[in-house]
């Protein structure tokens, strides 16, 4: 399916999988409500490992400040949560991170347990993570020109990190296949100061059930 407009139309309110959390107020280690890498965040449905651990909750939108390591955070739609980090939160942001690299004005989509006090209590953190189909219009040696609806987005590559995949391939750092009009999943972490995106997989096809 194509992104609709509104999707297209800020980076900052990408589309991210919301589940309403059911109970529980445990504090849990960073692994017990699944994996915690990219591809993670936007898994569904969330099945715990641990079955004593209850459906976790998830949150997203804008950090609008941190207080003694709990996140102020303004949803896509208005509401509001603050997310609490634990010595046991998993951090995520183009890669394994640190809480100290979260910072005001991230983006968030975070995966925990609900606490008495109203804050969730995170288990893992993906900052700024962004999922978008787009259109490759211009490759450089450590950029793509990316088209996203009637957005262009700049890509940025990165060394150590960014990995490039057609159907039934295996990732590999080669980008060497890549071909300007290629339409690709680009798998990466937003940069609220300037718009670009730091690339972690582009992933050559169109969207699932949809032709572009």
């Amino acid at each position: 399916m194509t992104p609709s407009r509104t999707e297209a139309d800020d980076l900052g309110r990408r589309r991210f999988l919301t589940t309403v959390a059911l109970g529980g107020a445990t504090i849990v280690g960073a692994t017990s409500l699944g994996a915690v890498d990219a591809d993670a965040a936007f898994a569904t449905p969330l099945v715990p490992l641990d079955p004593a651990v209850p459906r976790g909750a998830f949150v997203e939108g804008r950090i609008l400040r941190t207080d003694g390591g709990v996140l102020d955070v303004a949803g896509s739609h208005g509401e509001r949560a603050r997310v609490r980090l634990t010595g046991a939160t998993s951090v995520w942001k183009a890669g394994v991170a640190t809480a100290a690299e979260i910072e005001v004005g991230d983006g968030l989509y975070a995966r925990g347990v609900p606490m008495p006090d109203g804050t969730v209590a995170a288990d893992a953190v993906w900052v700024n993570i962004v999922n978008l189909y787009a259109t490759v219009r211009g490759i450089d040696k450590d950029r793509l020109h990316l088209a996203h609806g009637t957005h262009r987005i700049v890509g940025h590559l990165l060394p150590a990190t960014t990995s490039h995949s057609y159907p039934g391939t295996a990732p590999t750092s080669d980008l060497s296949r890549l071909r300007v009009g290629d339409a690709a999943q680009v798998l990466g972490a937003w940069r609220p100061a300037d718009g670009a995106v730091d690339i972690v997989r582009v992933s050559v096809g169109p969207p699932p059930g949809g032709v572009r």
